[in-house]
């Protein structure tokens, strides 16, 4: 088998081969599931040899784990930079994060790896884990904190941090779940940005002093 694209049929780089051996299992997980998924399969999709894919990931858990660290962790980076760098009021930012995080619900694939966690984490509970420790236990402290820093600075009322954050992210979960599992039975679409604009305001309603 030549190392060539299979999307443009160009000669494809070592370095390269990892992003689309990824791209290939998350449409697998999504299309069949994560337990039906054969690694033969995602070799196969990818353009690969199946030797070729051992090479860089050693099974599905692996590929799981790689994407959640490279697509979930990438959004939990890029909202810690937007909340370091923020000074000011806290209000703006929590509009500023769930703006963010409705783009990513819209424009990227990051709602089908929610999908894949939730429907197989029950048969393959090490799925969950790793979307609990890579993604749950590393985002939610930053959202803490952000509710924290406006309690300290008088912006909000005294609540619980762990529920505001809880209450703060919630509906983008259910945004996930819309575009995910009802819009392709008949749901009408959502207008995510929409939504995250006016939770935004609701929200902050509910806590601000």
């Amino acid at each position: 088998m030549t190392n060539r694209s299979v999307i443009t049929g160009k000669p494809r780089r070592p370095e390269e081969r990892p992003a689309e051996i990824l791209a290939a299992a998350l449409e697998l997980f999504a299309e069949k599931g994560f337990s039906a998924t054969r690694m033969d399969e995602v070799a196969a999709r990818a353009g690969l040899s199946k030797a070729g894919v051992y090479l860089y990931f050693k099974d599905k858990t692996a590929l799981l784990k790689a994407l959640v660290n490279e697509m979930a962790g990438a959004n939990i980076s890029v909202a810690r930079g937007i909340v370091e760098a923020h000074e000011g009021p806290v209000s703006p930012l929590v509009a500023t994060i769930l703006a963010f995080l409705a783009g990513q619900v819209r424009h990227t694939r990051f709602p089908e790896l929610i999908k894949i966690v939730i429907s197989e984490s029950r048969a393959h509970p090490e799925v969950g884990q790793l979307y609990l420790d890579g993604v749950v236990r590393q985002g939610l402290p930053l959202f803490e904190g952000l509710i924290r820093r406006g309690i300290a600075s008088g912006e909000f009322r005294n609540v619980d941090p762990s529920f505001a954050a809880k209450a703060m992210l919630g509906p983008m979960l259910l945004a996930v779940i819309w575009k995910t599992v009802l819009e392709p039975i008949g749901a009408e679409a959502l207008d995510i940005e929409a939504y995250a604009a006016q939770h935004a305001q609701i929200f902050l309603k509910g806590i601000q002093s």
